[in-house]
């Protein structure tokens, strides 16, 4: 009789970040399909499913936490997986998304939203009023996903390689810890 056994559950998130880390993870080419038969990705920014499953085995976060939408998304997605692998730059140090931090949040709002917005040439049409639909509550600071929840394994990169994302998920799928900066190091 043969050991049957369900597939780890793998999800990927992606906060505040530019979605670099996503297309290395794609970037692992025909590497797809291997990964496909050993694992069942559950949810991600690639895939249809809107809602976080229950119980996940593994869940690689790209993007730092900077709204309180991306606060709630961490909380809950730790609360719900086993692992947690924070997936790059952002995501490990915070990077990008937190040069913002040394701005008053609603001079960043101002410049994003009126000063650099296209006007139209008619004055009477101008609307210089700040968006509040669809736009998330900015947190004070924005920052890496450690400082929001526990985090099992880092693998820094700006994107990581796809060689070293296969690396450290090949290392946490056979039960070890990997060495992430064996593979990939900060801002490359």
């Amino acid at each position: 009789m043969t050991d049957v056994r369900p597939k780890p559950k793998v999800a990927t998130v992606w906060l505040d970040g530019c979605s670099g880390c996503h297309m290395s993870l794609l970037d692992l080419d025909e590497r797809l399909i291997t990964l496909a038969g050993l694992v069942d990705v559950v949810y991600s920014p690639v895939v249809d499913d809107k809602q976080f499953p229950q119980q996940v085995d593994l869940t690689l976060i790209e993007g730092a936490v900077s709204s309180d939408e991306d606060y709630r998304k961490a909380v809950m997605i730790r609360a719900r997986s086993a692992c947690v692998l924070a997936l790059g730059d952002c995501a490990v140090t915070g990077n990008v998304p937190t040069m913002r931090n040394y701005f008053d949040r609603s001079a960043l709002f101002e410049r994003a939203y009126v000063e650099n917005a296209a006007h139209p040439a008619d004055a009477s049409q101008r609307r210089l009023s700040l968006p509040v639909l669809g736009v998330p509550s900015l947190r004070p600071k924005a920052l890496p996903v450690h400082e929001v929840i526990k985090v099992d394994v880092f693998l820094p990169g700006c994107p990581p390689p796809a060689d070293a994302i296969w690396f450290v998920l090949l290392e946490i799928l056979a039960g070890r810890k990997p060495t992430p900066t064996d593979v990939s190091r900060f801002g490359r």
